[in-house]
């Protein structure tokens, strides 16, 4: 056995997984590893996993009767003269966390639902845990560093997470609502609906990997995780798991035909990364409307689970002539007969026992996705069957809740209240150039700082089969030239991608760490009306303003104006730490402005929104660790874990007079 010591005082003991512990051992030390609290890594080169109890020499022998386990080698057990309980969970957590982010191993671990609790001295005890990340590192436990963890996709989109209380309560209450359903095909989806970043993303996928673990439930009792304190432990009964089975479209099946049904392209790759990495999940549990409907499978799925399934498509024209000709085939297949009125929804109702639907009408952006008259109807069955369940708590922008809706609010006219900002760095500027610099810092600092924008500017740098592109960039701002995003598929993370500029549909899903948001021509201030308009000539996604020949559809600028707010809007909710705006519209600008009073620095080409008093817009007063779950005094946490700031915010108070109010808006 080898112990290490390092300040301020935590034992690392690295003792073999198997065999005889060491002759040499301290009796302090065996004193520690049989009553004491303490986080253990078993580990060998390619998978990991992470515990915590009070008898580690007990729980070692427990895990070696798992054979989930057999292949791992090492055990290194984190000791600390002062460690509680409490400590030891909440470095538990933190571990399985990153480690769920992590790309060097696989994590073993189940997902019961990381618990957060508070306890004294809270803080000190964080600071040790990143001493003890490193420490874990240099042993190569960990492949990467902190940061770069934190801001991968794999991280962000783990299903290790702990839940918000509205989360937590959602999803026990769909668990249980298949486990105890009679008869399925006599109700309809369970519907969970929340804004841009409450988590909806996170709450699917935590939700995959907790039904893949509990059909795999056996009567081994090392089969399940040894610890009670997790959220859904009470879940993991035999009872539930053969409930959980007995309306399997395929009673032969082992476990269940589940999946996860994701119709943004760059999203559904991302999600295949995650589900590659974590036991119980596989790849071809990802699939895209498409697939559903061709009946890849003999059987129904058991359970499929739709991300922002308000993206789900109507009878319309597709981005290909084999995808039109694929629709009606699709119908007359499932149906008997083609029907235009037939939607994507409708072939995963038919397609699957169980359906959860994870939704937002307002962040529809083409008119081809769900009609509101299609989830008005979802929303009405759903509440009436008792299966409808909301999202309220945004988990992504380190600002009050109500900063979500904000921008949405602003452009339709509808007098939103100003948020409170507290330490959320939001900038609008005049000098598009500065903003870009800004934006760069930001990228050097934190990483995951990109541009983006609404469809104002054609695209002539894609190249297709057909077509060469006539010229290398697509968007020109006071001299600045970039580029539309070269890659449709996880953009965000790819090469280039500080140097270009995403769109909706690349990022959509996604957290940024900063988002520079361009508003386009496509959107302008009309003075006369005193309020913002749609220009139909200055927007250039086809698809985005086509009508529907074959439902008889044709849509109106009010119309389309709609989708191009719900796409801002998304756009301005993508930044974590912060949101740099720069509107080309010079009018529109101007009512922005009457929210953004003036810095006082005119030199720095951008004006403050809500900044505290003697303070510089976009000052951070201490570091903000993304890592670490939220202190209860807190107003919430993000949903990778990190605190939103603990100084008062700041309220801004409306401007009076002429705002960006739509008094005389008829949408």
């Amino acid at each position: 056995m080898t112990a290490e010591q390092k300040e301020p005082g935590y034992h690392l003991e690295t003792l073999p997984f198997r065999g005889s512990l060491p002759l040499d051992m301290a009796p302090e030390a065996q004193q520690k590893l049989t009553n004491w609290p303490t986080v253990y890594v078993l580990d060998n080169k390619k998978q990991v996993y992470v515990g915590e109890t009070t008898n580690t020499l007990n729980r070692r022998l427990q895990h070696q009767a798992d054979p989930r386990k057999s292949a791992l080698t090492t055990m290194r057990v984190v000791l600390h003269e002062e460690f509680n309980k409490s400590a030891a969970l909440d470095l538990e957590s933190y571990l399985i966390r990153l480690l769920g982010g992590d790309t060097g191993r696989q994590s073993l671990n189940g997902n019961l639902g990381l618990q957060e609790h508070d306890y004294y001295d809270r803080a000190r005890y964080r600071e040790m845990f990143e001493e003890i990340f490193e420490h874990l590192r240099e042993q190569r436990v960990f492949s990467q560093s902190r940061d770069r963890i934190i801001n991968s996709t794999l991280f962000k989109l783990s299903p290790f997470k702990s839940l918000t209380a509205d989360q937590e309560r959602s999803l026990a209450a769909i668990v249980d609502g298949i486990v105890r359903s009679e008869d399925p095909d006599a109700v309809g989806p369970f519907v969970v609906q929340g804004g841009p970043g409450t988590g909806k993303t996170v709450l699917g996928v935590f939700l995959m990997k907790l039904l893949a673990d509990l059909a795999l439930l056996t009567e081994d009792p090392a089969e399940t995780d040894l610890s009670t304190d997790e959220a859904f432990h009470p879940i993991f009964t035999h009872e539930n798991h053969e409930r959980l089975l007995r309306h399997r479209a395929d009673p032969q099946a082992q476990g269940l035909t589940i999946g996860i049904v994701v119709p943004q392209q760059s999203l559904r790759q991302s999600l295949k990364a995650v589900f590659k990495h974590t036991p119980g999940l596989h790849p071809t549990m990802v699939v895209d409307p498409w697939d559903v409907g061709e009946k890849k499978f003999a059987n129904k799925y058991d359970v499929l689970i739709v991300d922002e399934a308000h993206r789900l498509n109507l009878r319309a024209s597709q981005s290909s002539g084999m995808q039109n000709a694929k629709f009606p085939k699709i119908n007359a297949d499932l149906f008997g007969a083609d029907d235009p009125r037939y939607t994507q929804l409708d072939w995963i109702i038919d397609r699957s026992v169980h359906q959860i639907l994870l939704l937002d009408p307002r962040q529809t952006v083409r008119p081809a996705d769900l009609d509101q008259e299609t989830v008005d109807e979802l929303l009405r069955q759903a509440h009436t069957e008792s299966r409808f369940h909301a999202l309220t708590s945004q988990l992504r922008v380190e600002a009050s809740d109500d900063y979500v809706a904000f921008f949405g609010q602003l452009l339709r006219g509808e007098d939103p209240t100003a948020p409170q900002l507290g330490q959320y760095d939001l900038r609008l500027y005049s000098d598009f150039r500065q903003m870009r610099e800004d934006l760069q810092e930001k990228e050097a600092q934190f990483g995951l700082a990109r541009l983006a924008a609404g469809y104002a500017w054609e695209w002539k740098s894609r190249a297709t089969p057909k077509k060469k592109p006539t010229q290398d960039w697509d968007i020109e701002i006071q001299g600045v030239r970039l580029p539309w995003n070269r890659t449709d598929k996880e953009w965000v993370t790819s090469p280039g991608s500080v140097d270009e500029v995403g769109s909706i549909h690349t990022l959509q899903g996604y957290d940024l760490n900063y988002a520079g948001v361009i508003i386009g021509e496509d959107l302008t201030w009309d003075s006369d009306a005193q309020r913002v308009v749609f220009r139909r000539e200055n927007y250039y996604d086809k698809r985005g303003k086509r009508d529907n020949r074959m439902l008889e559809r044709s849509y109106s600028d009010e119309d389309l104006r709609e989708y191009v707010i719900n796409i801002y809007n998304v756009l301005l909710t993508r930044g974590v730490r912060g949101t740099y705006l720069y509107v080309v519209d010079e009018g529109l600008r101007r009512q922005f402005e009457r929210w953004f009073p003036q810095s006082g620095e005119p030199d720095a080409g951008w004006e403050s929104f809500g900044i505290a008093a003697g303070r510089r817009p976009g000052e951070l007063g201490s570091p903000v660790d993304i890592a670490f779950p939220a202190q209860p005094v807190v107003r919430h946490a993000t949903q990778s874990g990190r605190p939103s700031s603990p100084v008062p915010p700041t309220r801004l108070s409306p401007p009076r007079g002429s705002r960006l109010l739509a008094a005389s808006d008829d949408s």
